[in-house]
């Protein structure tokens, strides 16, 4: 060798050509001097290609380690989590299909925002839980949701009948569609926890408050309608989505209407998106964007004030590109200033509720530092908002949560768009 080598390093790993010209220039010797390579080299790729032989699985492949995923994932944020850690540990053989990794994705689809390979999370995922489904490999929590779901048409193991409780003593009609026997402009697809959970039931009746305000011709299905499917879709039990989908569907094919309103943006994303290919289409419309189109009318009038920052669903911001129709309806409100957090738009944070996730906290707790929920409450925090406005069902409650679990009960409220619109409105409240 040219140049002695450091007595540290096992002459047998040195590889060096004694004499060696490249281009016309003399890079003999130590010049061309190079060590035995120090990672891994040899990889059993047995465990990634279980991922890419699967029908939506491919794009895991294509992963070339460039990491831009990691920065934008939301549960890296708060964990050690994102596609290009996947791959890796697919490469050093990690079985996916019985890990935790598994069910710590949100499909938010962040990554595949930025990833310049098109590693689609938002596939890979549905396809490799499919599996895990079909094995029993769920964890409990989830398994309970599975059932409930399929036995009451709802996550929450409610009586179908309670789907109407809501109306109740309300102070406006909402007529349901089956007792009116006719067509009617607007189906109010309300969904789950707007029909159940307390906090969504507010908000609901505040919708419906709003709609008769407009003088919207509308109606709800009310016990026939089921939990749309889009999370059990997103957690990889096709099969019962395919069964509420094709239920819902027969019902929905009952009735004339010419818009299909939705309270949810994954019911919104799955009637337009999933539903078709079943034989479901319908104009469907997110209840942000239908009452933006109305503010004029709205003749929003009662002073709100204070500050207000706004959350974007990932399911319907990102997934759907609605991004400015609630910022218009907040900016309506009477005295109100829309502050923005500095995750917002295509790059909005997840409130940890999709790809069920809405039903994994328990395991999700287990690989990070706090909720996502509570890390995007203390965003809104930092933004010196009072209110926190949604326009998701999920959100309400996971961000009171959040709000109470970091210790900022009373410094943040959180509210549905239409709650806000209900009260610019003089509109009676519970």
């Amino acid at each position: 060798m040219g140049t002695e080598v450091s007595p540290k390093i096992d002459p047998s790993q040195v590889i060096e050509h004694e004499t060696y010209e490249l281009e016309g220039v003399d890079i003999s010797g130590h010049w061309n001097r190079m060590f035995e390579q120090r990672v891994i080299f040899e990889y059993d790729v047995e465990q990634l290609d279980r991922v890419t032989e699967l029908d939506g699985g491919e794009s895991m492949g294509w992963c070339y380690q460039c990491s831009q995923c990691i920065g934008v994932c939301p549960v890296d944020i708060v964990g050690d989590y994102g596609p290009r850690k996947i791959y890796r540990k697919l490469q050093v053989g990690m079985d996916f299909f019985s890990s935790d990794d598994l069910w710590l994705c949100t499909t938010c689809g962040n990554c595949l925002r930025v990833c310049p390979k098109e590693v689609d999370m938002l596939q890979i995922m549905p396809a490799a839980r499919e599996v895990a489904v079909l094995e029993g490999a769920v964890p409990a929590e989830l398994q309970d949701v599975f059932e409930k779901t399929a036995r009451y048409g709802n996550p929450l193991g409610k009586n179908p009948k309670r789907r109407t409780a809501w109306t109740r003593g309300l102070d406006v009609e909402v007529p349901i569609i089956s007792e009116l026997d006719r067509k009617v402009d607007v189906l109010w697809w309300v969904s789950d926890y707007p029909s159940y959970h307390p906090r969504g039931m507010e908000a609901s009746r505040s919708l419906a408050r709003v709609l008769t305000h407009l003088g919207i011709d509308f109606a709800i299905l009310g016990v026939e309608e089921r939990h749309d499917g889009d999370s059990m879709l997103r957690a990889g039990e096709e099969g019962l989505f395919e069964m509420l989908a094709d239920q819902n569907i027969e019902t929905l094919n009952k009735y004339e209407f010419d818009v299909l309103l939705t309270t949810d943006p994954h019911a919104y994303n799955s009637f337009l998106k999933e539903y078709p290919a079943r034989g479901g289409e319908y104009n469907v419309e997110h209840y942000s964007t239908y009452l933006a189109a109305r503010i004029e009318e709205l003749g929003l009038s009662q002073e709100v004030g204070g500050k207000v920052t706004f959350h974007d669903p990932c399911y319907l911001g990102r997934q759907n590109g609605v991004y400015d129709e609630p910022r218009e309806l907040i900016e309506a409100l009477p005295g109100v200033e829309l502050v923005e957090m500095w995750r917002v738009r295509q790059n909005g944070y997840c409130c940890g509720g999709g790809g069920g996730g809405m039903w994994l906290d328990g395991l999700a707790a287990e690989h990070q530092t706090m909720r996502l929920s509570e890390k995007r409450v203390l965003e809104a925090v930092e933004t010196g908002a009072d209110t926190l406005c949604v326009v998701c069902p999920y959100e309400v409650s996971r961000f009171e949560d959040a709000v109470k679990s970091t210790n900022n009960d009373g410094a943040l409220k959180v509210r549905d768009i239409s709650e806000l619109l209900a009260q610019a409105l003089g509109l009676a409240s519970d």
